[in-house]
């Protein structure tokens, strides 16, 4: 991997909108190597409300632009102009690609190959691609590195690990920077908030007082990040691309690799020691790896947030979206 500059200058985040998007496009504009930041998102699944719940307020640093990652001509017009890419556009919710394969592969291999082609004939310096832990799916090591041979077990993180074969091919054609950000499951709040990851699932059945459902029994692991600690990756790796030097990382923290049955008790302890965890052992539990994070520690980042604080975080944060809710319904 060769370094091009320190500086980030123009940014382009596709997908900007979603979950980490939300909680990263303020952090790039407070950056001051960030000249200006270009959100290219369909706003199919999103909203820029998203960004603007975060007190953003009005700047002339950030542009939006809509388009469809599966179109060329909207990538284009999107990276043109753009100095550094923050790929995160993706179809995500791994086990829900089952039954979305093709498009899965159409948005997460197609859409990278649309945005590293256009990289490349724009001269662009850097890209860092959201990649996942999810391709490891269910690997015998206890101690996973990027050294460790993927097995994916869904279409997600099969084409996850497709798109970084296309990053490394770029990188050697292109000559600019590439990075793939081998990411932990993502928790805690952020505007666009995902439901569908397990520990903001989690918190949101404690709180609606609905059992916490394990699947299987409980004892695969995951390594987990707080949605925050994951922008600032993010941020970093688009900063500092001299300090990311190695072509991939596994993102995340060792004291935060945890099995799924950890985590609901963790919600229980923290939110009602009453509520009742239920196991379905019938159903497929889905993958299991414990990662290591050695590698990472060499980029000088290192995530803040614990998962009790992420817990409690989103305990508050749900509880005031109702109140906000009911409030503006009495007034209607």
């Amino acid at each position: 991997m060769t370094t091009n500059s320190a500086s980030a200058g123009h940014v382009l985040v596709t997908g900007g909108c979603g979950y980490i998007g939300s909680a990263l496009i303020p952090q790039l504009l407070q950056n001051d190597s960030v000249s200006h930041v270009t959100v290219f998102d369909s706003f199919a699944s999103s909203s820029p409300q998203n960004l603007f719940a975060t007190g953003l307020g009005s700047t002339d640093k950030l542009s939006f632009i809509r388009g469809d990652i599966q179109q060329y001509g909207d990538v284009e017009n999107a990276v043109r102009g753009a100095e550094t890419i923050i790929h995160l556009a993706a179809i995500t919710g791994a086990a829900s690609t089952h039954d979305r394969r093709e498009e899965t592969f159409a948005i997460n291999y197609d859409g990278t190959e649309n945005v590293l082609r256009a990289a490349g004939k724009f001269g662009v310096k850097n890209v860092v691609f959201a990649s996942s832990c999810n391709v490891y799916g269910r690997a015998a090591e206890t101690e996973i590195t990027e050294h460790t041979d993927p097995d994916p077990l869904n279409p997600y993180a099969e084409s996850k690990l497709k798109a970084e074969s296309l990053l490394r091919d770029a990188v050697d054609t292109y000559n600019f920077d590439g990075t793939a950000l081998r990411m932990s499951t993502n928790y805690g709040y952020a505007p666009g908030v995902r439901f569908n990851l397990v520990v903001n699932h989690f918190v949101f059945r404690a709180l609606t007082d609905r059992p916490l459902t394990v699947y299987g029994d409980g004892s695969n692991w995951r390594p987990f990040i707080h949605v925050h600690d994951a922008a600032r990756a993010y941020a970093h790796a688009a900063c500092n691309p001299q300090q990311w030097s190695q072509f991939c990382y596994n993102v995340g923290a060792s004291t935060q690799n945890f099995q799924i049955e950890t985590i609901a008790q963790a919600v229980r302890e923290e939110l009602d020691q009453t509520l009742e965890i239920t196991y379905l052992r019938d159903e497929h539990p889905g993958p299991s790896y414990h990662v290591n994070f050695d590698r990472l520690g060499e980029t000088k980042y290192q995530p803040k947030y614990t998962l009790r604080e992420g817990i409690t975080e989103l305990a508050t944060q749900f509880t005031e979206m109702e109140s906000r809710t009911i409030t503006a319904e009495q007034r209607l």
